[in-house]
């Protein structure tokens, strides 16, 4: 059994029938697309999905910093800038 990542789905048949409805709804919040009773995409707002990839670029700086907090350093002068 697959699991559904959130508390809307709506089936591709639905979607295709009342597909207006349906963009609305997922400004409140995800939807799961079920195709044959089986996730196959989620459908969410475009804010929700640009604030989920600058959560996701924030991550991956923030790991970058981290790896790279021990060094190798290398020392500059401001006179050699």
């Amino acid at each position: 059994m697959d699991t559904i990542l959130t508390n809307s789905t709506v089936s591709v048949t639905d979607l295709k029938r009342n597909y207006a409805e349906i963009v609305k709804q997922a400004n409140e919040s995800a939807i799961a697309i079920l195709n044959h009773n089986r996730p196959e995409a989620y459908l969410l707002a475009a804010a929700n999905y640009e604030r989920l990839m600058a959560y996701l670029e924030d991550l991956e700086d923030a790991k970058l910093a981290q790896e790279r907090a021990n060094g190798p350093f290398v020392d500059v002068s401001l006179s050699d800038l």
